[in-house]
C-alpha cells in the first residue's frame, strides 16, 4: 500500500488511480466466483447424495391422482415408483435425444417412447419407455408391441423437463418434442385426462431389446471445486502483478 501511496504522490495521474482500482475490483470479483463455486459445490454434493438415498428406496406409490394438482413432487423426483393401470400406445410420442455415453448397445441421434400409462386410480403418468435410434423411431408410434391389459411397472419417477425460451415447438406431424415436460407431451399425444407432472423411466430390458431403457442419468458432473481453486488463484495473482507494475511505473517514471 505504501508503494501504492508513493507512486500516487509522483503524480501519475487519474489514469494511474484507474488502473490500480481496475485491478483490485477484478481481484474482488475472482474472489466471489471463487466463494460461488464453493457454494455451487455444496449444492451439487447434496444434489448427488439426496440422488443416491432416493434411488436406493424401495419402490412407493405416487400422490393419488385428487392431489396431484397441489402436490410437491419434487422428493419424488429419481425415486423407484409402482404403477397399476393401461398403456395407451396409440398416443405414444418421441422426445429427440442423442446418447453419446449409452448403458445399452443403442447410441448416437434418436428418440425416447414415452407412452400413456393410464392409472387404474385415474390420472395419465407418461412412461419413457426408453431410446430408439431415429430411424426406428415412427414403428413405435403406434405401439403394436403393447398390450392394453392391465400391468403394474417399476420405473424411475423424473420431474418433467424445463422449457426454455429458445425451445423449439413440437413437431405436430412427426408427434416429436424437444424436452420431456408432461404438460407438453399431454397437448402433443391429446390426452384428455389429467397427467402427473413426472415420467417414469423403465428400467432395462433384455440385451438389444428396443426400446431401451435403464437410461436414467444419475452421475452428475462435479467440477466445482477445481474451478473454485482456478478463480482464487486468479485473485492471489492480483496483488503482486499489480505491485510489479507500481514498481515498473516508479522506475519508469511515468
Amino acid at each position: 500500500m505504501a508503494e501504492i501511496v508513493r507512486a500516487g504522490r509522483s503524480g501519475r495521474g487519474a489514469r494511474f488511480w484507474i488502473f490500480v482500482a481496475f485491478m483490485l475490483v477484478l481481484m474482488a470479483l475472482f474472489a466471489l466466483l471463487g466463494t460461488w463455486q464453493i457454494e455451487r459445490l455444496g449444492e451439487k454434493d447434496r444434489l448427488i447424495a439426496d440422488v443416491a438415498a432416493r434411488a436406493s428406496e424401495a419402490p412407493t406409490s405416487l400422490p393419488a391422482v385428487a392431489e396431484w394438482p397441489s402436490a410437491d413432487f419434487e422428493p419424488y423426483d429419481y425415486r423407484p415408483v409402482t404403477l397399476t393401470g393401461r398403456y395407451v400406445p396409440s398416443q405414444s410420442v418421441l422426445v429427440f435425444t442423442a446418447l453419446s455415453e449409452p448403458r445399452g448397445a443403442a447410441r448416437g441421434p434418436g428418440d425416447w417412447v414415452l407412452t400413456p400409462f393410464r392409472l387404474s386410480s385415474g390420472g395419465v403418468v407418461f412412461v419413457n419407455r426408453g431410446f430408439v435410434p431415429q430411424e426406428s423411431a415412427p414403428a413405435f408410434l403406434d405401439g403394436k408391441d403393447l398390450s392394453g391389459d392391465e400391468v403394474t411397472i417399476t420405473g424411475v419417477a423424473r420431474l418433467g423437463e424445463a422449457v426454455g425460451a429458445f425451445t423449439p415447438a413440437p413437431d405436430t406431424g412427426r408427434r416429436t418434442d424437444w424436452v420431456r415436460d408432461p404438460e407438453r407431451l399431454k397437448r402433443l399425444a391429446t390426452v384428455d385426462d389429467i397427467v402427473a407432472p413426472v415420467y417414469v423411466d423403465l428400467p432395462a430390458g433384455p440385451p438389444g431389446a428396443l426400446p431401451q431403457g435403464g437410461e436414467t442419468v444419475m452421475e452428475f458432473p462435479n467440477n466445482h471445486l477445481g474451478y473454485a481453486v482456478t478463480w482464487y488463484g486468479f485473485a492471489a495473482l492480483v496483488p503482486p502483478l499489480l505491485w510489479l507494475w507500481i514498481r515498473r511505473q516508479r522506475r519508469s517514471g511515468l
